[in-house]
């Protein structure tokens, strides 16, 4: 054979590599720029399932699936108050498809965990405020106690002779608590419990005589009057409890909640975050979403990325002192 054979067979294979690495170049291109999102969006829920956090982000990704045309797959990953699905999510690529929701503790742990494996405000994107939810201060139906005055008042009369159930330490339950002592002037034991769960049965059997509980937790004592509610922790009255008082009416300045909000790991595009948060308002703001909220307490917020660091660094600021100061560690 002469040489231009083998000349013509080198360009021959030289030629259908340059084009196959031409189409595989085309394709990741495409690939980049394919409209987000081309592909199923993981989110984390770094609590069991089934609980207040669980049912929020499977509602939501069940409506926000249906805008996005893609899968939205929800992932417990439970542990030490929100850390362990953190420590994942911090080390997740910043392009939108791997996500979390966490509650208020979020703003807490740095003082709860000295020793984070991760930086609270460097290594996280805020996406979005979802929803919150006022917490309970209950008694048993047949309390004494008809008023949260009338808890002050003995608190005040006879000091450390009450305590109250809180669902673990650091927790808002718990923090509920000792904003009350603090702004009221009073003190009170806080009996910690694994979860709110128990913190009810203990309340029920008549063990503490009162517990902050949260709303999901407790609106099926109350609407089967096992339970009495005496104040909601927010500075205005709940809408799912008009007629009982907030605890400002009596403590002035008294003001905490558990919110929910949609976290990305660092350096996520902006425009990214803002298609994101923007999909998850529209959800929140559907009529499904709405009533399935309302059936745990929740009232939908839909804020921004801007507010949602705006409410990260308020509360920071708000508990730390509280946490340190009522010397509070993890369990």
């Amino acid at each position: 054979m002469d040489s231009s054979f083998w000349s013509n067979l080198f360009l021959s294979r030289w030629s259908r590599r340059v084009v196959c690495a031409a189409a595989i170049f085309v394709s990741a291109a495409a690939w980049a720029e394919a409209p987000f999102p081309s592909r199923p969006v993981h989110i984390f829920v770094p609590y069991a399932a089934g609980g207040g956090v669980d049912i929020l982000a499977r509602t939501l990704g069940e409506a926000v699936s249906r805008q996005w045309g893609q899968s939205v797959v929800v992932e417990n990953r439970p542990g030490a108050g929100g850390v362990v699905a953190s420590q994942v999510l911090v080390t997740s690529a910043p392009d939108g498809y791997t996500l979390m929701v966490v509650a208020s503790g979020h703003a807490t742990n740095p003082f709860l965990y000295p020793k984070l494996p991760y930086d609270t405000f460097k290594d996280f994107t805020p996406i979005s405020i979802l929803a919150s939810s006022p917490n309970i201060l209950l008694v048993r139906a047949d309390s004494p106690f008809k008023s949260l005055a009338d808890v002050i008042a003995q608190a005040k009369a006879k000091p450390g002779s009450l305590s109250f159930g809180q669902s673990g330490n650091g927790t808002s339950t718990h923090l509920a608590g000792e904003l009350l002592k603090k702004l009221a002037g009073i003190d009170m034991s806080a009996i910690s419990y694994k979860g709110g769960a128990p913190a009810i049965n203990d309340l029920l059997g008549g063990q503490i005589p009162m517990s902050f509980n949260n709303a999901p937790e407790a609106l099926g004592q109350l609407e089967a009057r096992t339970l009495r509610a005496l104040a909601v922790t927010t500075t205005k009255r709940s809408p799912f409890l008009p007629d009982v008082p907030a605890m400002s009416e009596t403590v002035p300045g008294y003001d905490t909640e558990v919110w929910w909000a949609l976290l990305g790991p660092a350096r996520m595009p902006a425009d990214l975050v803002t298609k994101i948060s923007r999909d998850f308002v529209a959800a929140l703001n559907t009529e499904p979403v709405k009533e399935r909220l309302a059936k745990f307490g929740a009232s939908p917020i839909g804020g921004s990325s801007k507010e949602l660091d705006a409410k990260i660094h308020a509360d920071y600021e708000k508990w730390g002192t509280i946490i340190k100061s009522a010397g509070i560690t993890a369990e």
